[in-house]
């Protein structure tokens, strides 16, 4: 079963369930518990992208194998001819159990291929920044950095653009023993949407540990004008990673990309296999 989700995740200890912490991934478990679509759900759901302490989305994914079924369960649930739950009924029990800062907005039942995190083409970001001289409007403070210096739109995309296609990464991702860091970078643009208001939309196959808040952290850099243009694209070339780390509060998951239901099950393998530079 897939369900797609959105948090505010200024309150949240991240995506990943942690002891004693308030996560995203502790609270859909427990609603989960409390009202399960079905005789079991196994533990723990599987996410399309772990997101840090104060990362929002409004497009996030995971899925979880449930058996819909029950003939002898009692009928708490309400099935269709084939046993299937009825979704709709599920999806506002869900959200009654949930805070208001996470709702599930939709739930269907997906082929057993289906992997939330390897099935998936691409993944989405959005992050928004603020230039204006007095800071951030009040009402866009948790999804919005405020930069305190004019940030040139023009030299952001220039610099962006030389970031694009399959790179190593290394450089802008926090290392994970074992884990490679080549992605490929399919889109980095920058835009003016309002008089202070600049967005950024990210968009990779994969993105390692930090990736997205390391690349925008630098960009800004030049976008202000204290660092040359060629200077994210040299960065490629070291062996150091950037310090110019964006804050999480300005990063928002928007969009996770699937193939066809005939391909999932072999973009899934392609994405487990570990990826090299030619």
């Amino acid at each position: 079963m897939r369900l797609d989700v959105s948090y505010d995740g200024t309150d949240f200890c991240g995506w990943a369930k942690q002891p004693g912490q308030r996560t995203v991934q502790g609270l859909v478990e427990d609603a989960l518990a409390k009202q399960p679509p079905g005789r079991s759900v196994p533990r723990p759901v599987v996410v399309a992208g772990r997101t840090d302490s104060g990362v929002h989305a409004s497009g996030q994914v995971m899925h979880f194998d449930v058996v819909p079924h029950d003939p002898v369960g009692g009928g708490r649930i309400s099935v269709d001819a084939q046993g299937i739950p009825d979704l709709g009924r599920m999806v506002h029990r869900w959200n009654r159990i949930l805070p208001p800062d996470l709702r599930v907005l939709g739930a269907r039942v997906v082929p057993s291929a289906f992997d939330a995190r390897f099935s998936a083409l691409r993944r989405h970001y959005r992050y928004q920044v603020s230039d204006a001289p007095w800071g951030v409007d009040p009402l866009r403070r948790r999804d919005t950095l405020a930069w305190n210096r004019p940030l040139d739109v023009a030299a952001l995309n220039a610099a962006a653009q030389e970031l694009l296609g399959l790179n190593d990464f290394a450089a802008y991702c926090k290392p994970r023993e074992g884990a490679t860091t080549v992605r490929e970078l399919q889109r980095f643009e920058w835009e003016r949407v309002a008089a202070h208001l600049i967005v950024a939309h990210v968009s990779a196959d994969a993105f390692c540990h930090s990736m997205v808040r390391s690349l925008v952290g630098t960009l800004l850099m030049v976008g202000d004008g204290r660092k040359a243009r060629p200077w994210p694209a040299e960065l490629l070339e070291s062996t150091s990673r950037t310090t110019a780390v964006a804050p999480a509060h300005g990063l928002t998951l928007t969009a996770i990309d699937y193939p066809s239901d005939e391909d999932l099950e072999a973009r899934a393998a392609q994405t487990r296999a570990m990826r090299t530079l030619p």
